[in-house]
């Protein structure tokens, strides 16, 4: 088995720095056809545009579907399905990423979208996506309440964090994608123990590529430069791979297979990061597999309690 270096040799090819990988509207853009693609990339896709006041973006989908993510401020979507149905939905947002869900709109493949700032100032929007070809007929237009976004605390102790479910199974019909966003506080890990999803077993792992799109937040004052971490590294001697980037707001960090985690936030800056999964399998679902040499940490969580700025709802 391929051990960890833990110098980044392979960052130029999966790591994307803020601004490095435009496109059209988009400051960030990974997908098969971006402008600068990823080595063999073909599952997942995402695009994020900062844009002022009355700002619109506009996207037709293809054979994508797209569930669109406010990260900052207001939003006005709307979506013109392949059979010329025509959606609108407003979604007020959230003024950053660290102030809970947020209300999002999902588009099946063929649509066409155009979304509106309607913040009133600057804002940001996600737009995630993957091929979406396994099924017979575009899936429907959804628009998902904050409210309605299933929000989880996993681990425990220094490896606590939040998830917030709004594009898995159980909530989203969708065609092929997995799309979660996950807030670590200060100190933290998550992404931990290290998991690798990138073989088709049957009941016991998917083959899902993943996209991490991170934000960080200062927790002092003193802080002009909140800053994470995220590790990358190869499950076999077969298919090498090294990546250890350190990560602020708008960076974007791929996961093509391997051991993924820790994603560590600094002692002084809260970690956010928005995850689209997908993969060639036929089956929708998010099946791991831990690194053998740390998988013993979940076993300790049963006797360490979730940190508390999780379970007092401060994130």
């Amino acid at each position: 088995m391929t051990s960890p270096t833990g110098v980044g040799l392979d960052n130029h090819d999966w790591v994307r720095p803020w601004g490095s990988a435009p496109e059209g509207p988009f400051q960030v853009s990974v997908a098969p056809t971006s402008a600068t693609p990823a080595p063999g990339w073909q599952h997942t896709t995402l695009r994020v545009a900062a844009c002022d006041a009355d700002a619109v973006v506009e996207h037709a989908s293809g054979e994508e579907e797209t569930l669109v993510v406010p990260l900052e401020g207001s939003w006005r979507v709307e979506v013109t399905d392949a059979d010329g149905t025509v959606h609108t939905a407003e979604l007020p947002g959230r003024a950053t990423v660290f102030d809970g869900p947020t209300d999002v709109v999902y588009a099946g493949r063929g649509s066409s979208l155009r979304v509106t700032n309607t913040t009133g100032g600057a804002g940001r929007v996600a737009l995630c996506g993957a091929p979406a070809t396994k099924s017979e007929a575009p899936k429907p237009f959804r628009h998902i309440e904050a409210r309605d976004v299933p929000v989880e605390l996993r681990g425990a102790g220094r490896a606590s964090r939040e998830v917030r479910n709004m594009g898995l199974p159980d909530v989203l019909d969708a065609d092929s994608f997995l799309v979660c966003e996950v807030i670590t506080p200060a100190g933290n890990w998550s992404s931990w123990p290290p998991h690798k999803h990138d073989e088709e077993r049957p009941g016991v792992e998917t083959e899902l590529e993943e996209i991490y799109y991170v934000e960080t937040r200062a927790t002092d004052a003193r802080n002009t430069d909140p800053m994470g971490y995220l590790r990358v590294y190869g499950s076999s001697d077969e298919r090498p791979l090294d990546v250890l980037s350190e990560v602020r707001t708008g960076d974007v960090v791929l996961v093509p297979h391997g051991w993924h985690g820790p994603a560590v936030a600094a002692p002084d800056a809260d970690l956010y990061y928005l995850n689209v999964m997908a993969g060639p399998g036929p089956e929708r679902a998010w099946r791991i597999c831990d690194d053998p040499a740390h998988a013993w940490v979940r076993d300790s969580w049963a006797d360490e309690p979730v940190d508390p700025r999780l379970t007092k709802g401060q994130q």
